[in-house]
């Protein structure tokens, strides 16, 4: 459920968009036509022939309103309405030479005042605008692309310290000492790395890393998971269950007999996970090295 602050940012985010986009200035965004009608008649040059009624359900909007639309445009000799051959009763509308013309100008206009909103940013923020808006497109079309597990590449084993390093301080409190700890684990598992018995999963949607895990060799017969994170965005999804199960598949290809790992018991989420995989609590400890006392937790599976 959406939440009122979630609620106020894509309110307050509208408002702006709106005075941005110049919607409340006298004669709107395309004068000398309305939005309705602006709208209307770009769905008629992107698809010449199309029907009143698929226009109508593109737009949402229904039958009377879009019938006096419509009219209106043609009347104005923008849109020309034509008799659909196979069904009389259907309309297939197309623009008319003036209203390509119109609709010329308006694209141009509409390319121009993007192209000055975007101008004031700098690339990477540019780059940052374009991409969110796409992703919050597909979102919105119930198309976002699906989470992918994938080997690193560079730069990923320096996000993966430093958003271990961020999520534990925001989350509990954590110091700093955390993210040496982190990077410590990275280090070994670079020096180390033997691909036939080791592996590290990167989770990404759409170019945006969502989480990690990391399995290491112990010993001859026991794999360790370590570094399992899911980006606070990305919970919810399933993800962290599916990068231990991942992680847990490749140690019982690979031939291992048993897997371990360390956590905490602050981190209940993850150890929900670790209990339904099947691992067993077998050692509890005090300590306070990374700020607050906390109880970390060893658990053992037997693969």
């Amino acid at each position: 459920m959406s939440t009122a602050p979630d609620i106020a940012v894509v309110r307050r985010f509208n408002r702006g968009y709106t005075r941005t986009l110049g919607l409340l200035r006298p004669g709107g965004l395309y004068p000398p036509l309305s939005l309705p009608e602006a709208r209307l008649v770009y769905e008629v040059a992107q698809a010449p022939g199309v029907t009143a009624s698929e226009v109508g359900q593109s737009l949402g909007l229904d039958r009377g309103y879009l019938s006096r639309l419509v009219g209106k445009l043609v009347q104005g000799g923008l849109v020309d309405a034509d008799a659909d051959p196979a069904d009389a009763r259907r309309r297939r509308l197309s623009l008319s030479a003036r209203g390509a013309a119109l609709f010329a100008e308006m694209d141009a206009q509409a390319d121009r005042e993007t192209a000055q909103m975007l101008a004031p940013l700098h690339p990477l923020d540019r780059r940052a605008v374009v991409d969110g808006l796409a992703h919050a497109e597909r979102l919105w079309r119930s198309e976002a692309p699906k989470v992918e597990l994938r080997d690193p590449l560079p730069g990923d084993l320096g996000w993966v310290v430093e958003r271990n390093a961020r999520v534990y301080a925001d989350e509990y409190g954590w110091n700093w000492r955390i993210e040496a700890e982190c990077a410590e684990i990275v280090a070994r598992f670079v020096e180390h790395f033997d691909p036939e018995r080791e592996k590290a999963f990167i989770a990404e949607r759409a170019g945006e890393r969502l989480g990690c895990a990391f399995l290491v060799a112990e010993d001859e017969t026991t794999a360790r998971l370590r570094l399992v994170l899911v980006e606070p965005q990305a919970r919810g999804l399933g993800l962290g269950a599916r990068l231990v199960r991942e992680a847990l598949g490749f140690a019982r290809a690979t031939g291992y007999r048993r897997a371990v790992l360390w956590t905490h018991s602050v981190l209940e989420n993850a150890r929900r996970i670790y209990q339904t995989e099947g691992f067993r609590l077998v050692h509890e400890e005090q300590h306070d090295r990374f700020g607050p006392m906390e109880t970390a937790q060893t658990w053992e599976l037997e693969l």
